[in-house]
């Protein structure tokens, strides 16, 4: 895990702020420089194992691994959302309301706890990790991944049971102007848990990443 969290932060960088025109030239550049396009490459490429013994209990989720106090769904809430009220009583846990700008569709949505129009998405959803390696998992191992902030993001509600369990193949955010940033976080999941890609989901990664080629892993 050390190993993978030193690979990514080695391969951060910023953003050039010039593209070349070629598309072969500057994909090459960006390897070189160490982008999202880079980490890809480090994945193994395989077809999906079947979801046999797949359950979502499987992965133990809205815990408290960083032992923050506050479970992972909450600390996401507070991560994403602006104009924060907490409930009271709560040591400022538990997010009552706030305003998301959401990532996928660019639009607004207000959370209000209880009645809300927002969730708290798995970017690499739990089924499609599931057949791609983390069957082989230990139950340790599928909590931490359940909970681990990089791969959670509060998202339209709609919009996250209309991706269902899809990969970068199947499903990509509205906002065309997100989705540089959401296959980023994808690989950047996927390498640090050793999970692989298949070949539709790969080849679906290189056509986003074409218009960001520069585009920098991210590192938290």
């Amino acid at each position: 895990m050390i190993a993978t969290f030193t690979l990514v932060s080695a391969l951060f960088f910023a953003i050039s702020p010039a593209l070349p025109s070629d598309a072969l030239t500057t994909q090459s550049a960006a390897a070189k420089k160490g982008s999202t396009l880079t980490l890809l490459e480090t994945l193994t490429v395989k077809g999906r194992a079947p979801k046999t013994g797949y359950s979502r209990s499987a992965f133990s989720h809205w815990r408290d691994p960083d032992r923050n106090g506050c479970d992972a769904r909450n600390d996401i809430l507070k991560r994403d959302l602006t104009n924060v009220v907490f409930k009271d009583d709560t040591d400022g846990c538990k997010v009552f309301s706030g305003e998301l700008q959401d990532p996928y569709s660019g639009t607004t949505i207000q959370f209000i706890l209880g009645k809300s129009d927002v969730d708290i998405d798995h970017v690499v959803a739990l089924s499609h990790a599931w057949q791609v390696g983390a069957f082989q998992w230990s139950d340790a191992k599928r909590l931490e991944f359940a909970n681990d902030p990089m791969n959670l993001l509060a998202v339209s509600a709609r919009l996250n049971r209309q991706k269902g369990d899809g990969d970068a193949a199947t499903w990509l955010p509205p906002a065309k102007s997100y989705r540089c940033a959401y296959v980023s976080r994808q690989v950047v999941v996927k390498v640090k848990y050793g999970l692989w890609v298949t070949s539709p989901e790969k080849a679906a990664i290189q056509r986003v990443l074409q218009s960001c080629p520069n585009f920098p892993a991210p590192t938290s």
